[in-house]
């Protein structure tokens, strides 16, 4: 076993960790610790400072005034601000009332932001929503009980409630209440369409959005110029949209909207793409909707680094799955078992820095915890062995607990520091 790096007794974390665990373990580290609440990306793990441990002398430093209660006064009127929904609402109707092509960017994404919350625009990709939020038109009716649509009208538009509630009549005499965020009007095609039913407003001051036939068919049948399929023995395992973030064609890529669950773990060790730099900070957020296990996801990454040209890659996706998310292997004893071979294939591997910063990445999340283990009687063995002290140079730490044992049932884990 390694011993702790003498540089290393001085770091601590910037990001504020327990004060128990400034002190990093050495390379036989903490499968055993409990993650804090904060998520953070893989640079934070980098931010390791050298300092002096113990407490900061701040005598004979110049006094200055603070002024708290202003600054407190000014972020309270900045979350008052930014969390007014009328607010909002003010600003999105501003962008609405603009021309479409008087519309800019800011503009089109203060529209895109509000309309993906509504319903009728929930299975569109984002560039197709980007492209209605380009072209749509806004329109007010004051009055309650007023017609907006004639039966056997025809249709020249796609309609979408902002505000209040419509009512369709149909000549079959049942009726369809219609509210905020459900659409009515045309299909996306260019063939005449006409009106079943009568369509009036319930309730005053009902807001709408409009988008002409001719629009609304141009972007939702081109949509397939946008996204690349990957196919593999037939099937259709991947979707990518592309999307330009900019209107000046410099940050552009495509970006993952649909795959099977096989296809998603491979796409963590592939390139990403300019628009979509997060994907494995995504990944791990939401993995738990679609896998079963997280054993699915560390399995493979065993696998990978075997490979040469992978283990960087597989070694960054575990630093940030392990800063982000250390509770799935705190609480998981099978990942507790993966993150031990993870750490054996580093130190095979002679990854001493990317050890370090596992090490610290699971110091950063500690926390204390009481284990009581009761023995029969003085002679009884304890299932597990212990590593460090005085004459090591660095703390008390588990070393190894043997499986099924009423040391591991009480929790104790290899790595904890006593």
């Amino acid at each position: 076993y390694l011993q702790l790096p003498a540089d290393l007794t001085k770091m601590h974390l910037t990001d504020n960790p327990h004060p128990q665990v400034t002190h990093v373990p050495s390379s036989q580290s903490g499968c055993s610790i409990a993650s804090d609440s904060g998520s953070s990306s893989l640079s934070d793990i980098y931010q390791a400072t050298e300092s002096e441990m113990g407490d900061v002398d701040l005598t004979g430093l110049p006094e200055a005034p603070v002024d708290s209660e202003d600054e407190e006064e000014e972020e309270d009127e900045d979350i008052d601000r930014t969390s007014d929904p009328l607010l909002g609402r003010d600003v999105v109707r501003e962008c609405l009332e603009k021309e479409p092509a008087d519309k800019t960017d800011d503009d089109i994404e203060q529209l895109l932001e509000f309309m993906h919350q509504l319903p009728a625009f929930a299975n569109m990709t984002m560039s197709v929503r980007r492209e209605l939020c380009s072209v749509m038109i806004f329109e007010v009716v004051e009055q309650a009980g007023a017609i907006i649509l004639e039966d056997s009208q025809e249709l020249d538009s796609w309609y979408v409630i902002l505000n209040g509630t419509v009512e369709i009549s149909y000549p079959d005499g049942k009726s369809e209440s219609l509210c905020m965020g459900n659409s009515f009007g045309i299909t996306p095609s260019l063939d005449k369409q006409y009106m079943n039913g009568v369509v009036r407003t319930k309730v005053d001051d009902c807001q709408f959005v409009c988008i002409a036939q001719q629009d609304y068919w141009r972007i939702l049948n081109h949509v397939e110029k946008n996204t690349h399929k990957v196919e593999e023995e037939g099937e259709i395992v991947m979707v990518k949209e592309h999307r330009e973030l900019d209107r000046s064609g410099t940050r552009k890529g495509h970006i993952v909207i649909k795959a099977t669950p096989e296809r998603l773990i491979m796409h963590l060790i592939e390139e990403h793409s300019i628009v979509d730099p997060t994907y494995i900070e995504d990944f791990l957020l939401t993995y738990r909707t679609f896998l079963t296990s997280p054993l699915e996801v560390g399995n493979k990454l065993l696998e990978w680094f075997t490979v040469d040209s992978l283990r960087d890659k597989v070694t960054r996706v575990v630093l940030l799955w392990v800063n982000n998310h250390f509770n799935d292997f705190e609480g998981d004893p099978a990942m507790t078992r993966f993150l031990e071979e993870f750490e054996k294939n580093l130190e095979d591997t002679k990854m001493k820095g990317h050890l370090r910063l596992l090490n610290i990445a699971c110091a950063a999340k500690a926390k204390w915890r009481q284990i009581t283990l009761q023995k029969p009687s003085r002679d009884s063995p304890l299932f597990f062995s212990l590593l460090g002290g005085s004459d090591k140079g660095f703390g008390i730490f588990v070393e190894t607990v043997e499986m099924g044992s009423k040391a591991a049932e009480a929790g104790l884990k290899r790595g904890d520091q006593v």
